[in-house]
């Protein structure tokens, strides 16, 4: 490892990485810009990952690896490599992505002729197992393969931030280079679902973004990305973020709204400025009512959960506990219904850990292994309170 301080320093975090690591390693080595450290951070895996990041410091030092002990959770591994970066840009890199050799190259060249930039990603592509291009009709694909164009280089913070807190895209301009000076303002990536798209408000609002045009980003589209995670539940997203949190209440719309709020209220904007930020909110309030709904119908169907399993799990004579577990079920098949009008049958009340089978139960700790997500949770078509059975149907 060199002492010089490298001109842009790449975090790459990474949990179990083993199936794609190699080829996202020899992107990132095969940088037509070479000054460069790159940080990677192993979050305590169990597979190979380690034996390749070893392999590969052994034969380049611009490689610096670290492995934690435990793993501290999403958010808390992609902060570190941050925080143990050097270089005057900063740039993360997933695990399983590819970058084109002229990425850096091309990213950093925009930022050094112009300071107005805080930002700089290119045009992206989505690409499958084997490396070839993916087009699908799910919307995270989508989004992604049609290169929304987000008003991110407008001179108003209000309408920057208005396009990237509110207008649909897949978060995919937080793989760009990023000046680190303006970054470390930053609470980075913090201990929540949906943080990385609050950390480019953030940004956004202390400066212009650039797509550079042309396609040098491939994302891994693979059953065991995070986004399957988000794709179940935005609660399960919120675990795999920070464990922390399993076990307990949260509200996870509701905390991006909050956040909104908070990233215009501590930035440093006049005073017009400030009130048409506040005023974009609008924009995000009607798509995402429904989900702020959805997060109190959630928490109310994990407390009937906790209070079904109680009375199963105790005996007592002189209540009528089967009769008020029957109730709770009912009320809580309403609840489920309305949150999932599309799925004609539940799966068990508690299955795995989780609340019908996509929610956490409330006090239970490692309920599901999130860093594995093509595990697969397996559904019953009725749900069952002792001898008795009542179809979700």
């Amino acid at each position: 490892m060199s002492n010089k301080q490298p001109r842009i320093s790449i975090g790459l975090p990474v949990y179990n990485g083993e199936n794609f690591l190699q080829k996202t390693l020899d992107s990132i080595l095969n940088q037509t810009f070479e000054d460069f450290e790159l940080i990677i951070s192993d979050n305590a895996s169990i597979d190979k990952t380690e034996k390749i990041c070893r392999e590969h410091a052994d034969k380049d030092r611009r490689i610096r690896y670290y492995r934690n002990e435990q793993n501290l959770g999403a958010s808390q591994n992609f902060n570190r490599v941050f925080h143990l970066s050097r270089g005057e840009y900063f740039k993360w890199a997933a695990h399983d992505d590819v970058l084109a050799p002229t990425f850096l190259e091309k990213c950093i060249q925009v930022l050094d002729s112009d300071f107005s930039i805080v930002l700089c990603y290119p045009k992206t592509k989505v690409i499958d197992r084997k490396g070839d291009f993916f087009d699908s009709d799910e919307l995270y694909i989508k989004l992604t393969n049609a290169n929304v164009r987000l008003n991110t280089d407008s001179p108003k913070p209000s309408r920057r931030f208005r396009d990237v807190a509110c207008f649909p895209h897949s978060c995919y301009p937080i793989f760009g280079v990023i000046r680190k000076s303006i970054l470390k303002n930053t609470p980075l990536i913090a201990r929540y679902a949906g943080s990385d798209r609050v950390l480019l408000a953030r940004l956004s609002l202390l400066g212009r973004f650039y797509e550079f045009p042309e396609y040098l980003l491939f994302l891994r589209r693979h059953s065991q990305q995070s986004v399957n995670i988000n794709s179940r539940s935005m609660h399960l997203y919120n675990i795999w973020h920070d464990p922390v949190k399993q076990g307990k209440i949260t509200f996870p719309y509701w905390k991006l709204f909050i956040e909104y709020l908070m990233a215009i209220n501590q930035v440093s904007l006049n005073w017009q400025e400030k009130i048409a930020c506040y005023l974009q909110i609008r924009h995000w309030l009607p798509d995402n009512w429904k989900f702020l709904r959805r997060d109190l119908l959630v928490v109310a169907l994990q407390i009937l959960e906790k209070v079904y399993s109680g009375l199963n799990d105790t005996k007592l004579d002189w209540f009528p506990q089967k009769q008020l577990a029957k109730f709770i079920l009912q009320i809580s098949i309403i609840l489920y219904r309305r949150l999932h009008k599309e799925e004609l049958f539940l799966p068990n009340i508690s299955e795995n850990g989780l609340v019908f089978g996509r929610y956490p139960k409330l006090g239970q700790k490692n309920v599901v292994n999130l860093n594995n997500t093509e595990q697969e949770i397996i559904f019953d078509v009725s749900t069952k309170i002792g001898n008795d059975t009542y179809f979700g149907s």
